[in-house]
């Protein structure tokens, strides 16, 4: 048996398609070993029709015509006059070498090389960018860590200054409340003629600066 899978086809420059739907693919199927029997035509929609006017041996003499695919975008067509009658179309393309190379090459391509590659200059972006954001960080953090210690020290410099218990100022004397008449922070200074000057303790106040 022999059969062409026809994608479309004219016959003396005219469209042949299927009686029933006008699909113009179809099969024409040769059956026997008889060149003048004629082929029967079978659409994709479940028509068959017989042929008469095709027999199995210009079936056979349109196969022989056929350019065949070399590549994987080749088509294979036909064109012959036979018996005066021209023929010209295409025929579906069986699956060939090519075909399957270019299908292994685009999947190899498209799920292996194409993703590694783009792994590849994420990472190369990734490793450009990582030195500029580990500097901002820096700076960032060394401002943030100057600030938060010029808080702290503002914090603790309030703390001490209005919390009881605080760390005094050594050189802080306090006003008296009481100040004693008679001397000065609780010494007397007294003019001799032994010494220039001499400071004694006040016996009024007992050298406190303050009355009761």
């Amino acid at each position: 048996m022999l059969t062409l899978k026809i994608q479309q086809m004219t016959i003396n420059g005219h469209p042949y398609l299927c009686p029933d739907c006008a699909s113009e693919a179809f099969t024409l199927d040769g059956a026997g070993w008889i060149d003048a029997l004629p082929v029967r035509g079978n659409c994709w929609q479940s028509h068959s029709w017989e042929e008469p006017l095709i027999t199995l041996g210009w079936l056979k003499q349109i196969q022989a015509a056929s350019t065949g695919r070399q590549r994987a975008e080749d088509e294979d067509t036909f064109a012959i006059v036979i018996g005066g009658v021209a023929f010209e179309g295409t025929l579906h393309p069986d699956v060939i070498l090519d075909d399957l190379k270019r299908a292994a090459r685009d999947v190899y391509w498209k799920k292996i090389i194409k993703p590694a590659a783009r792994r590849r200059k994420n990472a190369a972006k990734r490793a450009l960018k990582r030195p500029f954001k580990r500097a901002a960080a820096a700076v960032t953090g060394t401002a943030a860590h100057t600030v938060a210690a010029a808080k702290a020290a503002a914090i603790g410099a309030a703390w001490d200054w209005n919390t009881a218990g605080g760390d005094p100022d050594p050189d802080y004397t306090p006003e008296p409340v009481n100040p004693c008449p008679v001397c000065v922070g609780g010494y007397v200074q007294l003019d001799t003629n032994i010494h220039d000057t001499t400071r004694v303790r006040c016996t009024v106040c007992s050298g406190t600066g303050e009355i009761d």
